[in-house]
């Protein structure tokens, strides 16, 4: 188990993030991995041929060998190092999106606090959902959505899996989920070809989203007009009637802390999507509820870290 080594990675990329200096000058691990899923893509899956979810396995099963391959080759160079482990907490700092998502959602309060049009650009860089649909109370909801799943996704499920698997296990993690994003959604040409890189994400998200919900419900104890048994009634409640299998758990959990009302219809392309709501609270949100979901999502990177470094020290 590696719980010292998520000790570290955890504060040093919360307090530094991915340096931009560095991603200037190399870029950045998720997108080499994102450039080979390109390719595996047009090579297993070309547009002249039909989709199928074998080939879609195979692609999958490459991305999961190369990528695992070149992650412990490398953990084990660095493992060779005196104190080597801090420097896999290093690398591992790159898998980590702490300090991103919290930059990333801040930039859509400070837009909408400036005017609709800066708050609708500033989501449009986080989501997928047509920005010039959505009123103030749109753009705040979709930043919320986004807090709450990434908070899953981006931070908890790798930090997991770094505790399982060292710089391997996050690596993998990453893998898979930028396999899901790429080519897990229900379009045409990757419904088939997708469908084990989607149902894999499940598999791998499904006790981290649990755990994300649980850290913003005991958060909400710690956080100002936040409501800890509200986010408890609201996951037993909503998780379940998401769409997703996952991304419910932390959306119903920060829905129900904050007092607020999280999913609804949307609109994806032209396209309209009717979702299950998350949380019975209030319906009409602006750029202070994305302030008090910032509040919320930082207090549960402080327990998550809290939680590690005891794991850590009992080891």
């Amino acid at each position: 188990m590696y719980f010292i080594v998520t000790a570290l990675a955890l504060p040093i990329e919360r307090l530094l993030g991915y340096p931009q200096a560095l991603h200037r000058a190399i870029g950045h691990p998720v997108e080499w991995i994102g450039r080979f899923i390109g390719w595996l893509d047009r090579r297993f899956n070309p547009p002249d041929r039909p989709a199928s979810r074998g080939a879609g396995v195979l692609a999958l099963f490459a991305l999961l060998l190369v990528t695992g391959a070149v992650a412990a080759g490398v953990a084990f160079l660095l493992r060779a190092l005196p104190f080597g482990w801090i420097a896999e907490a290093l690398v591992a700092t790159a898998f980590l999106a702490q300090k991103s998502l919290r930059d990333h959602v801040q930039a859509v309060a400070d837009g909408l606090a400036a005017s609709l049009d800066q708050g609708r650009q500033a989501v449009s860089q986080i989501v997928g959902r047509d920005p010039q649909a959505l009123d103030r109370s749109g753009v705040s909801r979709a930043a919320l959505e986004s807090l709450a799943e990434n908070a899953s996704d981006g931070i908890v499920a790798p930090a997991f899996w770094l505790v399982v698997g060292g710089l391997p296990g996050i690596v993998l993690y990453k893998a898979i989920n930028t396999a899901d994003s790429m080519i897990g959604h229900k379009s045409p040409r990757h419904l088939s070809f997708g469908w084990a890189a989607a149902k894999l994400d499940d598999l791998v998200n499904l006790p981290c989203s649990r755990f994300t919900g649980l850290l913003f419900a005991l958060a909400a104890g710690f956080t100002r007009r936040a409501n800890m048994k509200a986010s408890f009634e609201a996951m037993y409640r909503d998780a379940d009637r998401h769409v997703s299998p996952n991304a419910g758990w932390p959306e119903a959990a920060l829905a129900g802390a904050l007092g607020i009302r999280l999913g609804g219809p949307r609109s994806y392309g032209g396209r309209h999507v009717e979702l299950a709501c998350m949380g019975d609270g209030k319906d009409e949100l602006d750029q202070i509820d994305i302030e008090r979901g910032l509040s919320l999502y930082g207090r549960s990177l402080t327990l998550l870290t809290v939680f590690v470094v005891l794991l850590a020290l009992v080891s």
